[in-house]
């Protein structure tokens, strides 16, 4: 059951990694209808994980007061984290990309903001 939990995460945590990935080339692309396409599934493998994480817990738990050596699973608790490590690395390199792109648009809407009189929109009567 706990090889079935780690590989279960693996596949979501590398589906997820290749998510971030399209991403990235997508922000690059200034391609953003497929970035709104994705974040819904995102956030679902997110929460996936989760979820799995917690299963995982329970799981290596209910082994141990079983007496059951939970260190057989070590190669592959080592490997999931490793793809948790590179998904938080490609998580932070994407933030990297987005944030000042985010900021670039803020500064533009606040200097057309500012020569409109302090009104992104001029509504005439």
């Amino acid at each position: 059951m706990i090889k079935n939990i780690i590989e279960q995460m693996l596949i979501n945590v590398k589906s997820l990694q290749q998510d971030i990935l399209e991403d990235i080339e997508d922000v690059k692309k200034a391609n953003h209808e497929k970035l709104l396409d994705r974040n819904d599934i995102k956030l679902e493998k997110m929460k996936n994980i989760a979820a799995s994480k917690e299963e995982l817990n329970g799981a290596l738990v209910h082994a141990v007061q079983s007496g059951e050596d939970v260190n057989i699973y070590r190669d592959d608790v080592d490997k999931l984290e490793a793809n948790l490590l590179e998904l938080s690395s490609l998580n932070a390199r994407l933030a990297s990309i987005v944030l000042p792109v985010k900021e670039m648009y803020k500064e533009i809407i606040d200097e057309i903001t500012a020569s409109s009189g302090g009104s992104l929109l001029e509504v005439r009567a």
